[in-house]
């Protein structure tokens, strides 16, 4: 294990794992390939066992008032708060993200909890106007029950985050299955759970609960009917398969699926701020992160200029070891998503994309680690490769020279994730937010992709899921919805004007 993750387990009070059983599962840093920590893989029946936990936890916890809960959340960011450092170490080495990115996740985590803590006192309902005299027609919403939360590795502890804060303050238990690249820093956050649960006694311990596996621990969780929600983070192929799982039972789904996002680039645009916004979201997080700049729609009159101009920002980006300072772009999470940009530019090039850039890199940078060079590819709009997703940093540019038409272009894929405009013109600013402009649930203006803020529902359209989580109103989903009629009459008037006189 490295000196840095040792250190940085060690100030968090983390126990070192003792693997047991069957099966088991190493945590390796996409640094270097080296293992981190070793965990034993839940089997079913743990699974069932924690599920068990969990649903009695909730008969608890649901009567605990809100604002308590709050509290509970509070003490928790002030957790993050303090081990802010020690948690970003773990995320940098095991997911391969440089620092910046890192610290920036475990920010987003506090945050949330700070959105959570203000949200447990604004759990609103509503009155209604009621048709019949003498009555109080009112909404009312009460917790919803444990669920369970399936995450990906590309953002490790942020999305569960998202997902737990807002649920423990809406009364519900959360049984998190991390992904099988990252649960270090999963089991890390569990640790700083179980700290703050222990200065709280009105916490009933089986809020939180971490179950490692595979895609079959996934699958149970989906499958249980006592988790009346299952929020899944991932590919479009296991949110498909997580989604009719839950649908089988009648389940809700909260699903963060494909991005394939795209920006359109118009004349108007500042081009400085083009080339700074455009690299952010197309190499930031190695290119892996579900809101990565994929498609780059520019305008003829301007797209040779900015190509240039992001070939040069590209050829001299610090590529290399996450951890040091100057670094900006890490490793691949490993071998098989350097398989997979090697296939994708293949695949570009065989369907008459010139490709820039792509190869690997192995000066410099740490043996065992998959180290490439950003790719930007010019091709045709009709292109098949651009309906797929390629977890990496291929940047495809495409040209347009009419604004409905590079709408049309942008829109023209299954994926409806993270979008953006480049544009002086208020005018082409405005339609793009607007109903015939953009498509995705995340639609900007000289911004790139990348970088939502916690105060928006995050979550998208088509094969992106239509989730949507953190904030805003998004807390509805994490409750059940109960209309309240009280007749404080003595008398009993039917709606519609219904009269049943015995």
């Amino acid at each position: 294990m490295n000196n840095q993750v040792e250190t940085a387990l060690a100030r968090m009070g983390v126990p070192l794992p003792s693997p047991g059983g069957a099966k088991t599962l190493v945590s390796r840093s996409p640094i270097d390939g080296g293992a981190l920590a070793e965990f034993a893989m839940a089997d079913a029946a743990q699974v069932d066992a924690a599920v068990d936990r969990a649903a009695d936890a909730f008969r608890r916890w649901r009567v605990v008032p809100a604002p308590v809960r709050g509290e509970f959340v509070r003490r928790f960011g002030e957790q993050l708060r303090t081990h802010k450092q020690d948690l970003a170490t773990l995320v940098s080495h095991e997911a391969g993200k440089i620092t910046q990115e890192a610290l920036g996740e475990v920010q987003e985590m506090i945050d949330i909890c700070d959105f959570a803590v203000g949200l447990s006192r604004q759990l609103y309902g509503k009155t209604i106007a009621s048709e019949r005299p003498g009555h109080r027609l009112a909404e009312q919403w009460h917790p919803l029950g444990p669920i369970g939360v399936i995450s990906a590795f590309n953002f490790p502890v942020a999305v569960w985050a998202w997902n737990a804060a807002i649920a423990w303050v809406c009364g519900d238990p959360v049984l998190w299955k991390p992904s099988e690249k990252t649960p270090l820093a999963a089991v890390a956050c569990q640790t700083l759970v179980e700290q703050t649960m222990a200065e709280s006694p009105d916490v009933p311990p089986a809020i939180s609960r971490v179950v490692i596996g595979a895609a079959d621990v996934g699958q149970r969780l989906a499958a249980s009917r006592r988790l009346p929600l299952i929020s899944a983070t991932g590919s479009v192929r296991m949110g498909r398969a997580v989604a009719q799982t839950v649908a089988q039972r009648l389940g809700r789904s909260l699903l963060e699926l494909g991005g394939n996002n795209g920006m359109i680039v118009a004349p108007s645009a500042d081009m400085k701020l083009a080339v700074r916004s455009i690299t952010f979201s197309a190499v930031g997080t190695c290119g892996q992160r579900c809101t990565s700049l994929r498609r780059l729609i520019v305008h003829e009159t301007i797209a040779d200029d900015l190509r240039d101009r992001l070939l040069q920002v590209f050829q001299r980006l610090p590529i290399g070891d996450p951890t040091v300072e100057d670094t900006l772009v890490g490793p691949l999470i490993d071998a098989l998503a350097g398989q997979a940009m090697d296939d994708a530019l293949a695949a570009a090039k065989a369907q008459g994309g010139v490709v820039h850039g792509g190869g690997r890199v192995t000066r410099g940078v740490p043996s065992g680690g998959v180290y490439v060079q950003p790719a930007l590819v010019e091709i045709a709009a009709d292109a098949p490769i651009l309906q797929q997703e390629t977890f990496a940093p291929i940047l495809y540019l495409i040209r347009y020279d009419d604004f409905q038409q590079a709408i049309e272009i942008h829109n023209g894929v299954p994926q409806g994730l993270a979008s953006a405009i480049l544009t002086s013109d208020v005018r082409e600013a405005e339609r793009f937010c607007s109903p015939a402009g953009s498509d995705c649930g995340i639609v900007n203006v000289n911004i790139g992709t990348s970088g939502a803020e916690i105060g928006g529902a995050f979550g998208g359209e088509k094969d992106t899921g239509g989730g949507r989580e953190s904030g805003s109103d998004a807390w509805k989903l994490y409750m059940r919805r109960a209309t309240n009629t009280v007749n404080y009459s003595d008398q009993l008037p039917l709606a519609q004007g219904v009269h049943f006189d015995l």
